[in-house]
């Protein structure tokens, strides 16, 4: 059975016509004629008898191109790292990319960790040094060079080159759903926030890990995923849907390479740093635990609301004022509220009526990070493009949590003007319903990915694959027996009253 599914998710197949499959886009097309007919051009042609050039995939990966150009044109008045007058907000263009270049010593020739401590996990923290050095080097020779520009150019070109990788290991996955991966590729978020922070590092080792697991190679998935976890560290939640699935199918020992392989690789990216420069690498971790409530978190709204009953000064504070006082509570309470998420989504696992796809449980994991955390800054949307691609590719619900990110991304560059200029742009009220609006749709495609597991019928993927063609020795494999014993158990009808 293995074979099968392997040569399933490899064939391209039968395609899926999203004006067919999906509603919100067959609704949609009745404006240009209604959806793709029986006759049209190669519908449905095998893989490798197209000979058209513009090919679902090509089209997929040329906009994806498109999209990272205008952002690169987005971000482009911020480029020359001269910032007058608040230009950074008004234009929309803020990076960490510039901005960090100078603040983390970069243009004086700092080796991140050894002569400076860096913000970011190290292999982030290997990436910016290893852009940013040669910059300065060159900089040093030729001083008429705009070192910022350059050292911003080259992350946007590295960056963006990740980002294609990412779609295309997306196209990998769904070789009979290429349209799926146009949610990526046209994604607002993509637009406005690829190069704010470095975070398509992780996502494009995520991607390549998610890959390699699918295509059974254990070993090489747990090393992806330790990488990209030393870049970013919601890589490595990754790993838990993986080894609870692979559980519930008697998989033990390929989840367990994996998570074995990711360990080795995080450790061995970690130690050379760790033990010359301890303090300096700690203060990733420093900083994450004294950081108070940030920006558009549910705590910061919890916050805002308490403003509204409580003075706030000690005697009158509200629950999230008070918290916001005391952070190693805060702190123990978002870990609490994210360990209990991670416990109904290993729950959810293990009790569905079928076996959930680990694109769901990878979302549903990830989503619960952010809703719970202190921190959600404007580009960690980007973590959970792809991973909402392959849980639930649905134009309907994906359009609104992307217009309700938009609404956020506008409002909280007003925010940060109006904190630049100490004069408000709009009422805090405005940013923090842009706020809430953000939250209530990642929540709502939590609950919709959810309805699609207790009723895998609905599963857009499972319509076109038999089964998870993200799982690798998962795809297909039968429940362990006890499982499966319970839940004959629980399915066979009670004897009649003798």
């Amino acid at each position: 059975m293995s074979t099968q599914s392997t040569a399933g998710i490899d064939d391209a197949g039968s395609s899926d016509h999203p004006s067919r499959s999906d509603g919100f886009v067959r609704g949609a097309s009745e404006v240009i004629g209604g959806p793709l007919g029986d006759h049209a051009v190669a519908l449905d042609r095998p893989a490798g008898r197209e000979r058209r050039f513009w090919t679902a995939t090509r089209i997929v990966l040329a906009l994806v191109c498109l999209t990272l150009a205008l952002h690169w044109v987005q971000k482009s008045p911020c480029q020359d790292g001269a910032w007058q007058n608040n230009v950074q907000y008004t234009r929309l263009c803020y990076t960490d990319v510039l901005a960090l270049y100078y603040a983390e010593g970069l243009n004086e020739g700092k080796v991140p960790y050894r002569d400076h401590p860096v913000e970011y996990p190290v292999l982030t923290g290997y990436f910016m040094g290893a852009l940013g050095l040669p910059v300065h080097a060159l900089g040093v020779d030729d001083p008429q060079i705009n070192q910022g520009r350059w050292f911003y150019n080259l992350n946007a070109l590295t960056l963006s080159a990740l980002a294609v990788a990412t779609v295309a290991m997306i196209l990998a996955l769904r070789r009979r759903r290429p349209w799926d991966a146009a949610l990526f590729a046209l994604a607002p978020a993509l637009l406005l926030t690829a190069t704010v922070n470095w975070d398509f590092l992780a996502i494009g080792l995520a991607a390549f890990g998610l890959a390699a697991w699918a295509r059974r190679h254990h070993a090489l998935a747990g090393v992806l995923l330790g990488l990209a976890g030393a870049a970013k560290m919601w890589p490595l939640f990754l790993l838990g849907p993986i080894l609870v699935l692979a559980l519930r199918a008697g998989r033990l020992r390929a989840a367990l390479t994996a998570l074995g392989t990711a360990l080795v690789a995080l450790v061995a990216v970690n130690l050379p740093v760790a033990i010359p420069y301890r303090e300096n690498w700690n203060r990733f971790f420093e900083l994450n635990t004294e950081r108070p409530i940030d920006w558009g978190t549910l705590w910061y709204i919890g916050r805002y609301l308490d403003g509204k009953v409580n003075t706030g000064v000690p005697g009158d504070q509200g629950p999230f004022q008070w918290l916001n006082a005391n952070i190693p509570t805060l702190n123990y309470l978002s870990y609490a509220l994210f360990a209990l998420a991670c416990l109904g989504v290993a729950a959810l696992a293990l009790l569905a009526p079928r076996r959930p796809r680990l694109a769901q449980l990878a979302f549903l994991v990830v989503a619960a990070f952010l809703i719970f955390s202190k921190v959600w800054s404007q580009q960690f949307v980007l973590w959970l493009l792809p991973l909402a691609v392959l849980a639930r590719p649905r134009w309907g619900a994906f359009i609104a949590w992307q217009i309700a990110e938009i609404g956020y991304f506008t409002a909280f560059y007003g925010e940060l003007l109006g904190a630049a200029t100490s004069r408000p742009v709009f009422p805090e009220g405005v940013f923090v319903l842009a706020a809430t609006l953000r939250l209530g749709t990642v929540v709502l495609l939590c609950v919709l990915v959810i309805r699609d597991i207790l009723q895998p019928e609905r599963d857009a993927v499972r319509r076109t694959y038999a089964d998870d063609p993200d799982g690798g020795v998962l795809d297909g494999a039968p429940d362990v027996p006890w499982l499966a014993d319970r839940r004959a158990r629980d399915a066979a009808p009670e004897p009649a009253p003798a």
